[in-house]
């Protein structure tokens, strides 16, 4: 016959490491966190990272926080020690082609299951940031703000965040004029710009309203038939 893990008491002042300790002590770790990034961009992949970090907490990673609250200097700083100092950690990419084919919340949850099964120490535990993820190997359960509550989806976020806006700087460099570096692919009135001027490009998401409106215009503009497609090929 199962029975319950032991009750354990949930310690405030553990700060980011709460949840993941009390889990510990209940014999469900190691505990992976996940976040995604670029959820709300209307270009460039969707980003989901998983981290399992140590039992106990480290100096190096004191300023973990939701990546958001974070400058990039920050982030940049923290993304190679969490990589280093991490049990396991995972970034998988979802591309634009795959966000327009699925939907945004389906590929953010698929990318949740690829980035942990792909960690190289199964997790006992898994905490999510937002919402529940059906299907992950271990028990999960989702925390709302979570990269501001649990140390290791705050290091999931940082590692997601981090890779995606690299990939975007290096996406500016093949796609000229839409200004990937600056604005990552959110929508921004620069953005915007651009695409009334240049169209979108085969990184944009085609099923967003703004990037199928502004694909619209740019034919029509163009005197050409609106092509959703041939516009996402480009």
């Amino acid at each position: 016959m199962s029975t319950w893990p032991p009750r354990t008491v949930i310690r405030r002042a553990a700060g980011l490491r709460t949840m993941e300790s009390a889990l510990v002590r209940c014999g469900l770790g190691p505990v992976a966190g996940v976040d995604e990034a670029g959820r709300g961009a209307c270009a460039g992949p969707l980003v989901v990272a998983a981290c399992v970090l140590g039992p106990k907490p480290h100096t190096a990673l004191a300023g973990l926080d939701d990546s958001k609250k974070l400058t990039e200097r920050a982030r940049d700083e923290l993304y190679p020690v969490i990589r280093r100092l991490a049990l396991a950690w995972s970034v998988v990419e979802i591309s634009a082609a795959e966000v327009d084919r699925i939907g945004v919340h389906v590929a953010n949850i698929e990318g949740m299951r690829r980035a942990v099964a792909r960690l190289s120490v199964a997790p006992g535990y898994v905490l999510t940031d937002g919402f529940r993820v059906p299907g992950l190997p271990a028990p999960s359960l989702p925390v709302i703000g979570g990269d501001a509550a649990a140390a290791c989806i705050a290091a999931a976020s940082i590692l997601a965040k981090v890779s995606r806006d690299r990939t975007m700087v290096k996406m500016d460099h093949e796609f000229p004029g839409y200004g990937f570096a600056g604005h990552k692919g959110y929508s921004t009135a620069a953005h915007t710009a651009a695409l009334s001027e240049l169209g979108p490009s085969r990184e944009h998401r085609m099923s967003y309203a703004n990037v199928a409106a502004a694909a619209r215009a740019y034919e029509v503009a163009a005197g050409r038939g609106f092509d959703a497609a041939a516009v996402g090929a480009r």
